[in-house]
């Protein structure tokens, strides 16, 4: 472990104060066990108002409903999310927060663009060493939080990665299913008898007769194949790279990157998939298949849409599936489920044992209980704190022990209540909950604190959807017809099986620090191609698209664009030789 030289007979009277109290918060009576936090809401007096800048949240606002009333037992907190990507342009709501010194009290964001050291050198984060060093978090993952803060000085702990695992980083990190794939519709993909969809162009037909047979949505609003929302539209449109995830690539800035390192497109070529997809995407809207309300729309919204089964196509699984897969849907026969892609290579990530730094958090520098804030980042990461803060979907953590969850004799597993509130969209929360309903209250920081397949200390996976009292459940007559066609029990299985999955090597690779002149031109280049790359989706034929592609070269070449992305070319390849020494060393 590395050794830390002490800094208390530096720390001034008020914070002094506070890790003296922290250390009998921290250590002393009534402090942690390995199953969370045993203290009264007696400990904490005063209530406070936590402002989050979380730039991985898709909710803005005062977090309500069961986590609410948890958190407010527990710490006499409330959380106020401050998110970013809400406003649809993250990196000037950050800079615009640097600048007047106050980004928040807690801060959620990730390193790129070496955020982390300027936030470091503009006194904007707490050096947190004095106030986690003998706690849980510290004792079980020194050695990840060592690695991310050793780069950052002066030396501290600033910050802590969120992602965290013990697992090879070349096992996938996600357990029954990669983060992308194609999602359809799959009772009216039955209807069709099941067509073999050779490449992602081979979708447009099919999905074009599904909506054809299927014009209205539960509700009775038009169906439509895709719909499109800009909440996280950064270097890129990010509803044009996820499909390139389906092949095997994730962005690095302007730059497109093969799992293995093999490869790497500036996403402006011709030929690179981003432009490949941005053709897909119009030749949809040619074909009356993008919803019209996709330019103005956030996520949120189109979260409705899944849940009321407006929309046909899902890139995640995380996004249709929770809001319909409902047990009433399911018993029903209907539902989201995978479809196969032949010419698919699904990019997969593997378990990063230091952690993810695309999310850390960190205390903000002007926070009033910086203890405080400790103390819940400390139980955030125990097996409480990741159960009940990670429970947002059926690919998520179980929620409150003796409610949604409880250890049997054979096993953690569900509770009757759990089933419904995982299972339904409107089970009503107990009042010694905070009442409302389950999904109301669901924790909005987005924030996963460790790997989907971690395990807890008491052995088992953290997330649900592998356990074996779990995978028995699954019985609907949808899920029956999907694995007796799929040959498969899971989205990862099949994939394996058929040599479709590209796993990533989880390393934790930090960027070499970004120019100020780099960081102007990326958000402007960006900036076009954002707005280009939307106007390209709804070109009205095939000469303004290709007028239009024309414009945006020349403009961000204008700009400076091959500056930036000849810095991101450079990273891409570092991360790719950090991913090959890693295998080495493992």
């Amino acid at each position: 472990m590395k050794q830390r030289r002490s800094r208390i007979s530096a720390l001034p009277h008020r914070l002094l104060s506070l890790f003296c109290a922290g250390t009998i918060l921290l250590t002393g009576c009534g402090g942690l066990s390995s199953s969370g936090y045993e203290k009264s809401n007696s400990a904490y007096r005063e209530f406070l108002t936590v402002d989050v800048y979380d730039s991985s949240a898709n909710f803005e606002g005062i977090q309500s409903g069961w986590y609410a009333s948890l958190i407010k037992d527990k710490f006499n907190i409330e959380l106020n999310i401050i998110s970013p990507s809400i406003s649809g342009d993250s990196d000037n709501v950050f800079e615009t927060r640097f600048a007047a010194g106050e980004i928040g009290d807690l801060i959620i964001c990730p390193t790129k663009g070496n955020k982390l050291q300027r936030l470091v050198d503009a006194g904007l984060v707490l050096d947190m060493e004095p106030y986690i060093r003998n706690a849980d978090i510290y004792n079980r993952y020194s050695t990840q939080i060592d690695a991310l803060n050793k780069e950052i000085s002066p030396e501290g702990i600033y910050a802590i990665p969120a992602m965290i695992s013990t697992i090879s980083p070349d096992t996938p990190s996600e357990i029954s299913a990669p983060t992308y794939g194609a999602y359809l519709r799959w009772d009216y993909y039955a209807e069709l008898g099941y067509p073999t969809i050779n490449t992602l162009e081979d979708l447009l037909p099919v999905l074009k007769q599904m909506q054809e047979n299927h014009p209205y949505s539960d509700s009775g609003a038009p169906t439509y194949a895709f719909s499109l929302f800009s909440d996280w539209d950064n270097n890129m449109m990010n509803a044009i790279k996820q499909p390139c995830c389906f092949y095997g690539y994730d962005e690095y800035g302007f730059v497109l990157s093969k799992a293995d390192g093999s490869d790497f497109q500036n996403i402006l070529d011709e030929d690179s998939l981003y432009m490949r997809v941005l053709r897909f995407y119009n030749k949809a809207f040619s074909m009356g298949l993008v919803d019209p309300d996709s330019i103005n729309q956030n996520y949120s919204e189109l979260s409705d849409k899944y849940a009321d089964g407006q929309i046909l196509f899902s890139p995640w699984p995380w996004l249709a599936q929770p809001v319909y897969n409902t047990g009433e849907n399911m018993s029903a026969g209907k539902g989201y489920m995978f479809v196969p892609i032949e010419d698919e290579l699904i990019y997969s990530y593997g378990c990063k044992t230091y952690g993810n730094y695309e999310s850390i958090i960190a205390i903000g520098s002007n926070a009033q209980d910086p203890v405080r804030l400790a103390s819940f980042i400390d139980w955030l990461y125990s097996t409480e704190g990741i159960m009940a803060s990670c429970a947002d979907s059926p690919q998520g953590t179980a929620g409150i022990e003796g409610l949604t969850w409880e250890m049997t004799d054979d096993g953690p597993a569900l509770t009757d209540f759990g089933v419904k509130a995982f299972y339904s969209t409107d089970v009503e929360m107990p009042e010694e909950y905070g009442g409302g309903t389950w999904a109301d209250g669901i924790c909005r920081l987005n924030f996963k604190p460790v790997s989907t397949v971690e395990r807890s200390p008491e052995g088992f996976t953290y997330y649900f959807s592998g356990w074996d009292s779990v995978i028995a459940l699954h019985q609907s007559d949808l899920e029956k017809d999907w694995t007796k066609r799929m040959g498969a029990s899971s989205v990862i299985d099949y994939l394996t099986d058929n040599g479709q999955l590209i796993v990533s090597p989880g390393v934790s690779y930090s960027a070499s620090e970004e120019s100020t002149e780099i960081a102007t031109i990326r958000v402007q280049c960006a900036s076009v191609i954002v707005s280009y790359s939307w106007k390209m989706v709804f070109a009205s034929d095939e000469d303004e698209f290709c007028s239009l592609y024309d414009e945006l070269l020349l403009r961000t070449a204008a700009l400076g664009y091959s500056q930036v992305l000849e810095y991101d070319m450079i990273n891409a390849q570092g991360e790719a030789e950090a991913k090959i020494q890693l295998q080495d060393n493992n």
